[in-house]
């Protein structure tokens, strides 16, 4: 199973303190670094205030040289389509080819109302999500020296030279995930190199699996091309004090966290960790909400991580 870490910075973090965690998590090991996609924090002050995902990317992009980065997930509402593809290719590019794009149809509407983002129903948002993932999947795959028209109800592209290229073969992998029961896997079947579910039990994690799969055999896919993969919170400690320590640090219950996310013991990590790959995920998003706690990265990465095979 890979480990990644993954960052909420509107919660409050400046570009230097996700450079402290994304050269920690290098450092020690694990496969990857995301960030979340936001600009209203969900509690507390966020101050010093949001960063932007894909300017941090870049950033991280030439300060780092081994791990992928990427998000989870960009809010389709924040970005047009094509700027987007061409924002994605150059930090692929500027990283060597290390780079991931979790895209979902955005849902936090207290953020869009913040920052002047229109923010229409869930039914036309969806719609405008489906029409970014077949443009951006479109641009990429646009052969050197042919253009891109696409004519959909929200976007249309018409002569498009589907400039820049990624780095990476066939382009950058696309994330998608989600609870949804029909349109998110026939989605997931048809664009994504993964498909992740967020903060859910292990037994949904199987359920939502299957959907995906039962999607990508009648969409004629071989449902073992994904990845399949799970984001959950982290908190681990090596007793009950230290375990107190940090759950304090973010607020949250012992007992709440053990039931929900990969939480206590090194030991009891690596229990819950074994019941998500026994569901069917290959990979975990560990959330990291106490940026200051680089101690905690260190730890994981010496008695959770090698225990995972």
């Amino acid at each position: 199973m890979q480990l990644r870490i993954f960052t909420e910075p509107q919660m409050g973090a400046t570009y230097d303190d996700l450079l402290a965690v994304a050269r920690r998590t290098e450092e020690t090991g694990f496969d990857a670094f995301f960030r979340s996609d936001h600009y209203l924090t969900m509690g507390g002050d966020g101050l010093p205030g949001p960063t932007d995902a894909w300017v941090t990317l870049a950033g991280l992009a030439r300060e780092t040289s081994r791990i992928r980065l990427g998000t989870l997930m960009t809010a389709a509402t924040f970005r047009l389509p094509g700027p987007l593809a061409i924002a994605v290719a150059q930090v692929d590019q500027m990283s060597g080819g290390r780079v991931e794009l979790g895209i979902g149809s955005g849902w936090f509407a207290a953020e869009h109302r913040a920052y002047g983002i229109p923010f229409p129903e869930v039914g036309e948002r969806f719609d405008r999500y489906e029409e970014q993932l077949a443009v951006i999947s479109g641009l990429w795959a646009t052969p050197l020296g042919e253009t891109f028209d696409f004519a959909g109800d929200h976007h249309q592209l018409t002569g498009s030279p589907a400039l820049p290229k990624p780095v990476q073969p066939g382009g950058v992998p696309i994330l998608i995930g989600g609870t949804g029961k029909k349109r998110t896997p026939r989605l997931a079947a048809r664009y994504a190199a993964e498909f992740n579910v967020p903060f859910a039990s292990a037994e949904e994690n199987a359920r939502l699996f299957a959907g995906v799969r039962d999607a990508c055999t009648e969409a004629g896919r071989d449902p073992g091309d994904l990845v399949y993969s799970s984001a959950l919170v982290l908190c681990v400690g090596r007793d009950e004090s230290e375990l107190a320590r940090r759950a304090a640090a973010i607020g949250r219950d012992v007992d709440e966290l053990r039931a929900n996310g990969v939480a206590g013991t090194p030991a009891e990590a690596v229990d819950t960790l074994g019941r998500y790959a026994e569901a069917g995920a290959s990979r975990v998003y560990l959330q990291v909400l106490d940026l200051a706690d680089l101690d905690h990265l260190d730890l994981v990465a010496a008695e959770v991580a090698p225990q995972l095979g």
